[in-house]
């Protein structure tokens, strides 16, 4: 069975960094589409940043220059390098993935089919 699981969310101050994991287990995952998305309270979610099977990035404007998004085939895992971050960072992070497509499709909620619980990040001014 194909699972996401997060992890890394955390409380920091505004300017601090943090790095988000996404372990994939039941499919190598990091051969095909992955990427970030995140929902603050009373917002709907947001993509992030997404990586494809050939390292290809795409970004959010939001967290370009900030965010770096990165993965391991050997561990089958993705990461998300979140540095300078602003209090307006603060959200629920979701790992996402798109089963068997190697390109990634524009970052959006629907066109994600896998879905992790989520990892809490925090910024405080």
């Amino acid at each position: 069975q194909e699972q996401l699981v997060e992890s890394g969310g955390d409380s920091v101050q505004a300017g601090g960094s943090l790095t988000l994991s996404c372990a994939a287990t039941g499919y190598t995952a990091v051969d095909y589409c992955m990427g970030w998305f995140r929902q603050a309270p009373g917002t709907g979610r947001e993509g992030v940043a997404s990586i494809d099977h050939y390292g290809s990035t795409v970004y959010a404007d939001s967290v370009k220059g900030r965010f770096t998004v990165s993965k391991d085939n050997a561990k089958n895992i993705m990461y998300l390098q979140m540095n300078n971050l602003k209090a307006e960072d603060t959200a629920v992070y979701y790992c996402a993935a798109v089963a068997w497509s190697w390109i990634c499709p524009p970052l959006t909620e629907s066109r994600y089919g896998y879905w992790g619980q989520g990892t809490q990040v925090t910024v405080s001014l």
